[in-house]
This record gives C-alpha cells, sequence and structure tokens, in this order.
C-alpha cells in the first residue's frame, strides 16, 4: 500500500500544473492519469482543470471542496449569486474572460476574484498586475464559473457596442480617488484610520458582538467576542494606543480631552446603501490608558423574525398569545449578553402595525425600529425610567416597552400601566422565570399587584449552535442521566453530538448561537401562590405541574436536536 510520501519520491513531469500535483500527492489521483489529463488539456490548448473536470475523471464540487481546504480559501456556491448585481469594472471583461475569473468586489484594496484553480499563480499574477490590488481568491465549482463567465463574456459585449471605453476610464479613476481621499487627507493618523477600518469591518464579518480595545503595561490587544466568547486578534504596537482611542473618540462624538471619568457614545459604518452598523462606545479609564468597549448593534437582528431566535413550537405560541393580549405586563429575564433585547425587538416588530402606538425607554436605544417611539434615558437631565414611564401615559399609547426594571418606582409605574389597559414588555436581571416574582416582591412591589399584572415571564440563555463539522458524542445512559435526560428520552431516536472544529468555525467546533428559553405563564393556581407569598420553589414546582420546561429541560431539547452540546447546556444553565 502506497504512502502519502512515496508519489513525493516519483519523478514527476515538469509541465504537471501545482493543482494536479497536489490531486497526486493527496492520491486522489495517480500520477500517470495526471500526467495523460495534463497532456491531453496542453493538446487541446486548454487548462488541466478544464480537461480534469470535462472529461469526467473529477466531479466539480468535490475538486473546488478540495482545492479551497488545500489553499485555505473560502468555497463559495456560484448558484447563490445574481449575475445582475456584480461589479462590471474592476477587471479588464477581456482578461476576466480569457482567465475564466468573475471579480465579486472590492474592498480597500483588496480584489475578491472567484476561480476554479487558486494554485495558478501565473493566473493570479495577471489578475494582480491588471487591476492593481491585492486578491482574495475565492474557489468556485468549475462548471458553474465557465456557464458564468460565459454569459457575463456575451452580456458585457452587447454593453461596449453602446460605450465608449474612456468613459470606462474615468469611472474607475473617480472611484479610486474617491476610495484613496480619506486615507491621504492626514498622512500621520492613515495607517490608523485604516488599522480601525480593518478590525471593524473584519469583526462585523466575524459575527462578533463586541470588541475590545485593552492597553496593558507592555502590550496591547484587541479582541472580539464572538458566539459569546472572547478571542484575541491582534496586538498591535503599544505606542498607537492613545491615537487609536483618540480616532474612535472622535468618530465616536466624545471629549477627546477628558481621560479620567468614563464616557459614552455611538457610532455608525455604512457598508453599503442598504446597510448599516451601529456601534454603541464605551470607554473606562484604566491604569496604562483608556480601555475601549464597541458593541456591534446589528439592525437586521431584530428583524430576523421569531422562528429565528429558538422558540420551541409551544414557546412560541404562548409568547404571541401574550403579546397579543390587550394589556397585561410580560417580562423577559436573563443575565447580560443572554439576548433579552433581541427578544423584546422582536416582539415590538411583531406588534409594529399602523394601529398601534408603540413607546420605549431604554438606556441607550440600541437598535433604530421605524415606526415605534424610542426615547433615550438620560439620568444626569432627569429623564429616568419612571420619568419616561409618566410621560408615556399620556402620549395614548397601546404597548410600552421598559428597557430594564431597576427600582420600585420604575416597576411601580410600569405594573400600573398594566393595570390601566396598556401592554408593558420590559427585562429584569433574574435567573429563571420563577425567581423573577420573588425578585419583584423583595423591590416593594405588593402582591397582589403583581398577581393581577404579569402574564407571562420568558427566561432565557444563549448557548453556542453546533458547526455543520460536529461527530455522534459516544456515552453510556448513566452520563445522559447525570445531565438530565430523563429514561424515557433515551430511546434511540436521537443521537449526543460533540465539536470537531474546521475551518469554517475557526476550530472551535461551533458556529453562532441559539436561544434556550423557559416560558412561564402565569396561571390562577401562580397567581394563588402569589397572593399567598409562595417562594420561588414553589412556583418552580407549580410550573413544573403545568408543563412548563426549564431552562435545563430546554437546553436538553436542543441537544436532542442537535443543536449544540451537552457541554454548552450544562455550562449555561442550573439544575
Amino acid at each position: 500500500m502506497a504512502t502519502v510520501a512515496a508519489p513525493g519520491r516519483t519523478k514527476e513531469p515538469t509541465s504537471l500544473s501545482g493543482l494536479g500535483r497536489a490531486l497526486v500527492q493527496h492520491q486522489l489521483l495517480r500520477l500517470d492519469q495526471a500526467s495523460a489529463i495534463q497532456r491531453k488539456a496542453d493538446a487541446g490548448k486548454q487548462s488541466f482543470v478544464d480537461e480534469l473536470v470535462g472529461g469526467g475523471h473529477m466531479p466539480a464540487r468535490q475538486l473546488a471542496q478540495f482545492a479551497a481546504e488545500l489553499c485555505g480559501h473560502p468555497l463559495l456556491d456560484l448558484s447563490a449569486i445574481d449575475p445582475a448585481t456584480l461589479p462590471t469594472d474592476l477587471l479588464d471583461r477581456k482578461l476576466a474572460t480569457e482567465l475564466r475569473v468573475v471579480p465579486l468586489g472590492k474592498r480597500g484594496g483588496r480584489l475578491s476574484i472567484a476561480m476554479s484553480d487558486p494554485t495558478d499563480s501565473k493566473l493570479l499574477d495577471r489578475i494582480r498586475f491588471s487591476a492593481q490590488a491585492a486578491l482574495d481568491p475565492i474557489v468556485v465549482e468549475h462548471d458553474r464559473l465557465v456557464r458564468l463567465v460565459d454569459r457575463l463574456g456575451q452580456s458585457t459585449t452587447e454593453q461596449l457596442e453602446d460605450l465608449v471605453d474612456g468613459s470606462l476610464d474615468d469611472i474607475a479613476v473617480a472611484t479610486e480617488e474617491q476610495t484613496a481621499a480619506p486615507d491621504t487627507s492626514d498622512v500621520d493618523d492613515a495607517p490608523v484610520v485604516r488599522f480601525l477600518q480593518k478590525v471593524l469591518v473584519d469583526a462585523i464579518q466575524a459575527g462578533a458582538s463586541d470588541i475590545h480595545f485593552e492597553p496593558y503595561e507592555k502590550y496591547y490587544r484587541i479582541r472580539l467576542r464572538v458566539d459569546g466568547e472572547l478571542r484575541e486578534v491582534v496586538t498591535p504596537p503599544l505606542a498607537i494606543k492613545e491615537k487609536l482611542a483618540s480616532r474612535i473618540k472622535v468618530i465616536s462624538r466624545l471629549d477627546i480631552s477628558e481621560k479620567r471619568v468614563p464616557q459614552d457614545g455611538r457610532m455608525k459604518i455604512v457598508l453599503s446603501s442598504q446597510r448599516a452598523i451601529d456601534f454603541r462606545v464605551s470607554t473606562l479609564p484604566t491604569l496604562f490608558g483608556e480601555k475601549i468597549v464597541m458593541r456591534i448593534l446589528d439592525p437586521s437582528s431584530a428583524k430576523l423574525g421569531i422562528d429565528a431566535l429558538g422558540y420551541e413550537p409551544e414557546q412560541k405560541e404562548l409568547l404571541l398569545e401574550a403579546i397579543r393580549r390587550p394589556y397585561g405586563m410580560i417580562l423577559v429575564t436573563g443575565p447580560t449578553g443572554s439576548g433579552k433585547t433581541v427578544s423584546l425587538y422582536t416582539c415590538l416588530n411583531i406588534l409594529n402595525e399602523p394601529g398601534i402606538n408603540i413607546s420605549t425607554a431604554e438606556d441607550p436605544a440600541e437598535i433604530n425600529l421605524p415606526g415605534i417611539n424610542q426615547v433615550n434615558v438620560n439620568e444626569k437631565a432627569g429623564l429616568t425610567f419612571a420619568a419616561a414611564l409618566r410621560a408615556f401615559l399620556r402620549q395614548d399609547p397601546d404597548v410600552i416597552m421598559v428597557g430594564e426594571i431597576r427600582d420600585l418606582e420604575t416597576a411601580d409605574i410600569a405594573i400600573k400601566a398594566a393595570q390601566t389597559g396598556h401592554m408593558v414588555l420590559s427585562t429584569l436581571h433574574t435567573n429563571d422565570a420563577p425567581t423573577t416574582l420573588t425578585r419583584l416582591a423583595n423591590m416593594g412591589v405588593p402582591a397582589f399587584n403583581i398577581a393581577s399584572s404579569v402574564i407571562l415571564i420568558t427566561a432565557q440563555r444563549l448557548a453556542r449552535r453546533l458547526c455543520n463539522c460536529k461527530q455522534p458524542l459516544e456515552t453510556d445512559s448513566s452520563a445522559l442521566l447525570k445531565a438530565g435526560f430523563l429514561e424515557s428520552d433515551l430511546d434511540g431516536k436521537w443521537t449526543p453530538f460533540r465539536p470537531v472544529g474546521c475551518e469554517r468555525c475557526g476550530g472551535s467546533g461551533y458556529k453562532g448561537r441559539v436561544g434556550i428559553y423557559q416560558v412561564m405563564p402565569i396561571t390562577e393556581e401562580m397567581q394563588k401562590l402569589i397572593l399567598s407569598n409562595g417562594n420561588a420553589l414553589q412556583i418552580a414546582r407549580q410550573a413544573q405541574l403545568e408543563g412548563v420546561r426549564d431552562l435545563r429541560r430546554s437546553g436538553l431539547v436542543k441537544v436532542m436536536q442537535g443543536m449544540t452540546s451537552i457541554e454548552e447546556v450544562l455550562g449555561a444553565t442550573n439544575e
């Protein structure tokens, strides 16, 4: 049996392409096969890939996956691309048709190119020279690429008949000048500006929720929170910390000269005419400079819809039924970063209709929602949650959203609003749904007010979602029972999965997050418990009797569905 090293000891013909050599080395082709394909391609004046795929020696999909893994480039399905949206002035059309490549976009002097053979260095050099830009190759299936190139070549030929060459050149030059202008306006700060732009764009592309700029005595580091976990991404020179902080403060409209007290601000990045990303900026003076944390606020997250959040069908039905009621209070609970705001915004989007007046008081308003009256709380100016609520009640509201109930005054007004014919949505920082009721009681809210106003409580956590590279986990039934599964669950119809790690998920084994929810409606029996000053344990037992899943049980259901791992659920919930 041949080993991987065996092909390396065999004398290869010099004419064999880089992709052909790689296929031989990985034992996907024999050397004689690859040589025969290369000779036939040379004779027909074709590329190695043309003959390999066209001759039926290897499926285009398999070849694309191999090339992407070999070179570490992303793999793109061309069927998801609308040809009408592709840029037309990033690369000479004749050259693109000749080389069988498709330019996908350009950002910051880097050109993304769709190609089927990323190992062809001569082809890459020709593109790089023509475009005068650094390249980011994107691997695609060869047969689909050929069809797309032919289609674009035909359409551009017709267009070129009506266009003058000079006009195309003028457009390209104008675009380049516009792109370069911000970087050359200030020579000293230009590298810092470019660096910050790259960090922000990379964070958005990575799906990060927060960016941390952290100065220390001997070094400076930047971390991203991706899927709930902090990852160090870069350690720039310590000397840039002041300029970087100043740049962030300028675009966030903060006081540059003030470095002794924390500051809060906002900024926006416009990625395209259809998409803009807001950032909430917070500065904190530390021993060695200002630490800056930027929260990425993507408006699209509030428009995902309730199905994307991870509610089970029965939980979704209970929630939708509650928010459609004419009055009452709905509370969303959980720790910081558990997705409470997104859940509330999703509910507000469902209720956002022309016939409904919605007002929100937030600290601050994270995402702009058209059609909803959003108010930023400003305690220094006297605009507290309580003051905003009092003003709302004189504004003829139907639905009121309070960012957070922090004190008795806010809780009292919110409950009175719920009792006087308004739907009130708010958040609390508690561990689960039953403890929310005792938390309100501890604030000083009378039991009869709680029982008569609160109609539903949801508690939530965010667990990391398993990547597609997941593998079945081999474990015994005792370990599953210890984790919280029931005997009836171990019916052999499902298999727990474990994280593995691949290029797509950055080796973590997880990609994205999924919500774990406890949705507890306040029934008549629970109202009796509240009025009799029942504790959280009694309410939890009653909820269990009524079929309400606790957080642990909801998480285990996600494990049975293959969405997350047992470790994630155990780490996010208590028994």
